[in-house]
């Protein structure tokens, strides 16, 4: 048996859903996918990760007397031209975004394909309510899968090591220049393991709860961009953290933040329109202002807290969960601008973009999507930044021609605009005005659409 073991968003060894279930012969193969590099910014700090991420894939891979070759092209192309050494299969992880669906259908009619889900603990179908429907909310989902939380240890695949690797060209490898990107300096936390990060997180576990709201401390596990190009399984993660010498309530509050990420899977697999439309199917007169919504990109809102967040985010491609939940919420509510143009300019910039994830939390944000609470949650960013950033540490060092204005003014509306020599925007909008604005229309979109 020949058969192709294609890496995609599983960049490791251990854990490994193909190198299980390989048999015989084995051609592991990545491809530089140009229908995804194409569109994609030439200073873009994503390829540069999963670009070394890659070669210390190939280097593993030679540990257990395999190799990896690298292609830089379409899959089309790459799997048309293996064709003709007359593979019996290729084995993937499976992948649930809409481009994803329609690439491996297009493969499967040159090859035969085998995909096992082994970027999520579970499979969408997997969880259903006793009447076989998916749950749009998350808590009910949840807790259907309390038997997997309180395991103990979830079973980890184990490498075939019986495996014969096909002869090939092995010595190929493109450069990023060859592939028209520019190498980029990464934020320091992605110089350091998926294991070195964990071990770093069981050291502030026990505060999780508490710190990871807050702005200026480094409370969270950082693995999110780890997980996203499996670096390290969910599972992994899963077992490791249940491993830790720490408090359980504290391990399982973790462990439920983890399986959001699974939730907003198990959404875009079951309803795949929701990648591109309402999944609530509530129509909302949406503000189309093209000059505002580049405001909020650039953080030039006059709102401190939102303009912070998004330069910082435009400066290194992350941010922190709470600042997502904040600025989102502030382009879909205060500034009643359409969740997608949100979606597409974080998917342009996050290091841990992931379609499911990115999508649900736009969705959620503009209550539009899977969630309990009804639409007039909205958050006021001047309390959160109060709340979460007192003494305004974050925001100071980000926008540092605040560095000497007063905290309070800060967390105040129009607190800042009211220093005439401070050269800082003016806000775009009241807040109790758009907050009251948002309320009538997405009341109206909620009542039409019964």
């Amino acid at each position: 048996m020949k058969q192709i073991l294609w890496f995609r968003r599983d960049l490791r060894v251990n854990d490994s859903a193909i190198l299980a279930y390989a048999k015989d012969e084995v051609l592991p193969i990545f491809i530089f996918d140009k229908n995804i590099l194409d569109k994609l910014k030439k200073d873009d700090k994503r390829v540069t990760f999963i670009y070394e991420s890659v070669l210390k894939l190939k280097e593993n891979l030679k540990k257990l007397d395999l190799n990896l070759a690298i292609f830089y092209s379409t899959p089309k192309e790459v799997f048309q031209t293996l064709k003709t050494q007359e593979f019996d299969s290729i084995l993937c992880s499976v992948d649930f975004d809409d481009y994803a669906k329609k690439r491996d259908e297009e493969i499967a009619k040159i090859i035969p394909m085998q995909t096992f889900t082994d970027s999520f603990i579970t499979h969408p179908n997997d969880c259903l309510k006793a009447d076989k429907t998916p749950y749009k909310v998350f808590t009910p989902y949840y807790n259907n899968l309390k038997f997997i939380w309180d395991s103990y240890k979830l079973e980890e695949f184990k490498t075939n090591k019986n495996l014969k690797l096909i002869p090939f060209d092995f010595d190929y490898i493109p450069t990023l220049e060859n592939m028209g990107f520019i190498k980029q300096t990464l934020p320091d936390f992605l110089q350091k393991s998926a294991d070195e990060l964990l071990e770093d997180f069981g050291q502030k576990i026990d505060n999780y709860k508490i710190d990871r709201d807050f702005f200026d401390k480094n409370a969270t596990s950082n693995l999110a961009v780890h997980l996203r190009f499996g670096l390290i399984s969910a599972r992994q993660v899963f077992n490791k953290i249940k491993e830790l010498k720490a408090r359980t309530e504290n391990k399982e509050f973790f462990i439920r933040e983890l399986f959001w990420r699974e939730f907003y899977n198990y959404i875009l697999f079951h309803f795949p329109k929701s990648e591109t439309s309402n999944l609530n199917e509530i129509k909302v007169n949406w503000n189309e202002d093209e000059t505002v919504f580049q405001k909020w990109c650039e953080g030039n809102t006059g709102v401190p807290i939102i303009d912070a967040a998004m330069r910082y985010f435009n400066l290194t491609g992350t941010m922190h969960n709470r600042l997502r939940m904040i600025v989102s919420s502030y382009l879909t509510k205060n500034l009643l601008i359409d969740w997608k143009k949100g979606e597409q300019y974080f998917a342009s910039k996050l290091l841990d973009y992931e379609a499911s994830s990115n999508v649900g939390s736009w969705q959620w944000a503009a209550s539009t999507g899977a969630d309990s609470v009804p639409y007039f949650r909205i958050f006021n960013p001047y309390l959160q930044s109060a709340k979460f950033d007192k003494d305004a540490i974050f925001i100071k060092s980000v926008i540092p021609e605040l560095k000497d204005v007063n905290a309070k003014l800060i967390h105040s509306e129009n607190g800042v605009q009211s220093n005439m020599f401070l050269d800082y925007p003016k806000q775009l909008v009241s807040i109790e005005y758009s907050r009251n604005r948002a309320i009538e229309e997405f009341k109206r979109a909620n009542n039409e659409k019964y």
